[in-house]
Order: structure tokens, then C-alpha cells, then sequence
């Protein structure tokens, strides 16, 4: 049963949700960013490699992926306000134990358990606000709300880190995350009103297991391949075990008599459409900042701070249109806001292709700024259909599956353009030394450092006169490479674009006779998207033997 609430009302139920779940999703992105603009630091104090690197940011969103699903399961079974405050704990030890690392390897540990804590909070904190707010027009705009909150946190992540590290080490980046989630508990246990699924459900290990093996599996395949060899054994085990893994998985689901993801639900368009778009946005946004911050760093030597006010007019950009998006969204079609925004994201990673070594802030900043404009006339839209797709009961399974798939091309993003980066870079970091007029024992001995600890490591070389032009090749390389990941990103945006044109379609009528029927009986007035998705799902729980009613507790 719901705990009691000391709020005097709906509408305050409503307005105390908010806060908390906007609360919840800044503490569960503020890593993102403030670690990304962080890693040249991290890398100099650590001795960390390319592919080291590549791990400190996967280590933290690698359990996102992979347990968001379980996540949103174990809300809906044992309530969701003591997952949301599971999960402002976890942010708050991962922050402490990446605080006190000496070593890269504790790093990974403590992103790791903050990822864990970002896992918990992202599909509790959707699924509190689809609880408080059923009705799905009302309800866009909180997500909006929180979609904001999400791009704040990656907003104020890199000016955080730059001050930091103005003044102290790297690590103190994560002591803001340890007093903000503490107090977050707190007030939530006075201000959140508990809340389950409105049908029984149960933890479902064996899609939990494979999902965490096929996820893990990919990404360190596709880490190790960029590191080492797409053809070396242990690449090609990892692979295998991902692609065994997930086909195991979807058996898992079909046969579950409680999945953890409900695969009728890609029988919705609309679903399936935001799924995808979410998780091809995210592999090229999370890779993006990720070689941005290096870019920064190794090729025009800026420090954290000017870095982090390059990165701020993305961020800013996607938050300046978050709110008016919101507000056109009953007004303006999801598909033309999707599609919309995703070219203009597309355009802008196309015109970043020819950014070089002393391009100015400006020359940046134009190239930047339209792809935050993108950004945020995806993120709401994107988020809020997902959620509108399915009925009202399925909201947090829905919200759960969509996070799960953006968090898995976020791991991807870092894993996937690093390997490009690396690849692309180390191919042409010859020809460029030999452009500078280093050949010979000088070339052998600099190119040997970088295939061993990556481009930075050249930097750790005591290379007399000869470092400005050793540095001078290191910068044409990383282009070469940032290039090429650019060109990558900016085509599957536009992928994701086509996508989004082709199933977003405007919702028809439920159907007629028993159809319609049992939709409207089971939504009670919900939208016609959502009364079609219902019938889709009740249809395949009932082939399945399953109670998809029940009332909510």
C-alpha cells in the first residue's frame, strides 16, 4: 500500500515528486561530465592509458545499462521510494570511494558503484512522476522539467570540475556528490509518497543475468577490440558471449511469466521508435563528450575551466529549449520535434569535421551550439512519448526499458569512438612525425610510447627540442581520428532521424469490437496510443497466462 504523505494534496503530492525526481536524475548525471572534462587530469596523476580511460567512463555507465531494468523491477515490487533512496546512497559511496582512489583500477570501482546509484534513480524517479501524474498531457511537461534537470547536470558538471581543479587535485570532483545525495535521502523520506506496480511482479534473474552478461560482453569487446585486435581470441570470445547472451535474454523474456522487459511493448511503434532514437542519441552525445574533453586537452591545451565553458553552450543550448519543447509538445507532433532536432544534431557533428588544432572559441561555439538546440528538442519529446506509448501500468517498465537501452549506447559511445579515435590516430601518427621531421630511432621511440599508453603518453617523453613537433603530430593524428568519429556520429544521427520519421506516425484508434474494449476497460480514458499499446500487451499476456489488471496499491 501507498506510505502516507505529510502533503496537504494532489497538488503538492505532484510539485514534492518533482523536486525529488529532478533531484534524483541531476545527482545520477552530474558524473557524467565532471568525469569526462576530468580525464587529461586523471590520466597525468594516474599514468591511465587510452583504453583506461575509455573505462573510467564505461565503468560508471556500464551498470546503468545493465541494471536499470532491474532497477525499475525491484521499485515496482518492493517500492519505489526505497529504490530512489537505495540509489542516493549508492551515488554517495561510489562518489567516496572514487575520492579516495589511488589508483585507476579503485576509480573504476567507485564509478562503478555510482553507476549503480544512477542506475537505481533513473527509471524510479520516471516512474514516481508516471505515478503522481497519470494523465499523460500533464505528464509531459514534468518530464520535460526533468529532462532539464538532466541536461543541468551535464551542464554544470564541467564548470564544477574546472574550478576544482584550479585549485585542488582531481579527485575532489566527486565531493559534491556525497553531502547533495545525503540530504536528498533525507528529504525524501519526508517529502516522496511510496508507490508499486499496479499488478504483482517478481525479480527476474534469468533475464538479469544474461542482460548484465550480453551488456558487459559487448562493451569490453568493444573496448579491448579498439585497444588491441578485432580478431584477437579474447575480442572475439567477448563478442561471441554478448551475441549468445542476448539472444538468451530475449528467450528468457518471452518465456517469463514476469519480464523484466516486456518485449510486447516494441509491438508499439512509438516505443520502439524512442527506444532506438534514445540509444543511437546517446552513443554519439556520450562518446562526443568524451573525445571532446580530449580534443581540449591534448590538441589545444586548454586547461579543465576553459574546457568546461566550451562544453557549457552545448549544455546550456539544450537547456534554453527544453522548456518551450514541453510546452509545443501538444501542439507540435513528437515525429516533427524528434526528426527535427536530430538533424540539426546531425548538422552540427558534420560541421565540427573542420575543427582543427587553433580553431577559436567561436569557431566552436557556432559549430556547438546548434547540436545543445538539437539536443533539446529531442530529449523531452523522446522521453515523455516512450512513456505515453504504453498503458498507464506499464509506464515504469516502459521508462525502465527506454533508460536501459539509451544507458547501453552511452557505455557504447565512449567505447565505440575511442576504439575508432585510437584505431584512425595511431595509423596516421607515422606519417605525421615523419611530416614533422622526426624519423628514424626519434619516430620508432615516440610511436612505440603511444601504442603502449596512447597518444597522451608522448607527452610523459622527455623529448628535449623536439616535443613541440612531437606534440604538433599529436594533435594531426587525434584529428585525423576525431574526424572520423565525427563523420561516424553524424550518420547515425541521421539514422536515428530516419528512424524516428518512420514510426513516429500520428496514433489511430484503438480498433473496434472486443479490441477497443478492452483497452478502454484496462486505461480508463487513456490516449489512443496508449489504448492501442494496451491491447497489444493484453493480447500477449493473455497467450502467455498473464494478469496484466489489478488495482493499484
Amino acid at each position: 500500500m501507498n506510505v502516507t504523505t505529510p502533503a496537504s494534496g494532489p497538488a503538492d503530492r505532484r510539485v514534492a515528486t518533482l523536486v525529488m525526481a529532478c533531484l534524483g536524475v541531476f545527482v545520477a548525471y552530474l558524473p557524467v561530465t565532471t568525469v569526462a572534462v576530468s580525464l587529461p587530469a586523471v590520466q597525468s596523476a594516474l599514468g591511465a592509458t587510452t583504453a583506461q580511460l575509455s573505462w573510467v567512463q564505461d565503468a560508471f555507465v556500464l551498470p546503468m545499462a545493465a541494471f536499470i531494468l532491474t532497477a525499475g523491477v525491484v521499485g515496482d515490487v518492493h517500492g519505489r521510494k526505497k529504490v530512489f533512496q537505495a540509489g542516493l546512497l549508492f551515488s554517495a559511496a561510489g562518489a567516496a570511494v572514487a575520492l579516495a582512489a589511488q589508483s585507476v583500477q579503485v576509480l573504476w570501482v567507485g564509478q562503478a558503484l555510482a553507476g549503480l546509484g544512477a542506475a537505481t534513480l533513473l527509471p524510479t524517479t520516471l516512474a514516481l512522476i508516471s505515478h503522481a501524474v497519470p494523465d499523460h498531457r500533464e505528464r509531459g511537461k514534468f518530464i520535460g522539467l526533468w529532462a532539464t534537470s538532466l541536461m543541468a547536470a551535464l551542464a554544470v558538471g564541467p564548470i564544477v570540475a574546472g574550478v576544482i581543479l584550479d585549485h585542488f587535485a582531481w579527485r575532489w570532483i566527486y565531493l559534491l556528490a556525497i553531502p547533495v545525495s545525503l540530504l536528498a535521502t533525507v528529504f525524501a523520506a519526508r517529502l516522496l509518497t511510496d508507490s508499486r506496480a499496479p499488478y504483482e511482479r517478481r525479480l527476474d534473474w534469468p533475464g538479469q543475468i544474461t542482460a548484465t552478461v550480453a551488456v558487459t560482453a559487448l562493451v569490453y569487446g568493444v573496448i579491448e577490440g579498439g585497444a588491441d585486435s578485432f580478431t584477437a581470441p579474447k575480442v572475439l570470445a567477448a563478442l561471441a558471449v554478448a551475441v549468445v547472451s542476448g539472444v538468451a535474454f530475449v528467450l528468457a523474456e518471452r518465456r517469463s511469466d514476469s519480464p523484466m522487459l516486456d518485449l510486447a511493448l516494441f509491438r508499439s511503434p512509438a516505443f520502439t521508435a524512442t527506444t532506438l532514437v534514445a540509444m543511437i542519441t546517446f552513443l554519439g552525445l556520450i562518446g562526443f563528450f568524451f573525445l571532446l574533453s580530449l580534443y581540449f586537452g591534448l590538441v589545444q591545451q586548454l586547461d579543465t575551466l576553459q574546457a568546461a565553458w566550451r562544453m557549457l553552450v552545448v549544455t546550456a543550448c539544450a537547456i534554453l529549449v527544453g522548456g518551450p519543447v514541453g510546452r509545443l509538445m501538444h501542439r507540435v507532433s513528437a515525429r516533427v520535434l524528434i526528426t527535427g532536432g536530430l538533424l540539426v544534431v546531425a548538422a552540427s557533428l558534420f560541421s565540427l569535421v573542420g575543427v582543427d588544432a587553433d580553431t577559436s572559441f567561436v569557431g566552436l561555439a557556432w559549430r556547438l551550439a546548434p547540436l545543445g538546440l538539437g539536443l533539446g528538442a529531442v530529449m523531452t519529446p523522446m522521453t515523455a512519448t516512450a512513456v505515453a506509448s504504453v498503458p498507464h501500468h506499464l509506464a515504469g517498465m516502459a521508462a525502465a526499458g527506454n533508460n536501459a537501452f539509451r544507458q547501453l549506447g552511452g557505455a557504447l559511445g565512449p567505447a565505440v569512438l575511442g576504439a575508432l579515435l585510437t584505431t584512425r590516430a595511431l595509423d596516421s601518427f607515422p606519417g605525421h612525425l615523419a611530416d614533422a621531421g622526426l624519423t628514424g630511432a626519434a619516430q620508432e621511440r615516440i610511436v612505440t610510447a603511444a601504442d603502449h599508453g596512447g597518444l597522451g603518453a608522448v607527452a610523459g617523453l622527455d623529448l628535449g627540442a623536439d616535443t613541440g613537433r612531437a606534440m604538433g603530430a599529436v594533435g594531426d593524428a587525434f584529428l585525423d581520428g576525431l574526424r572520423l568519429c565525427l563523420t561516424v556520429a553524424g550518420s547515425l544521427t541521421l539514422l536515428a532521424a530516419v528512424v524516428a520519421l518512420v514510426l513516429l506516425r500520428r496514433p489511430r484508434s484503438a480498433g473496434t469490437g472486443h479490441t477497443q474494449v478492452a483497452a478502454s476497460g484496462r486505461t480508463g480514458g487513456a490516449a489512443p496510443d496508449e489504448a492501442a499499446a494496451v491491447a497489444t500487451v493484453t493480447a500477449h499476456r493473455s497467450s502467455a497466462g498473464q494478469q496484466p489488471g489489478g488495482t493499484t496499491r
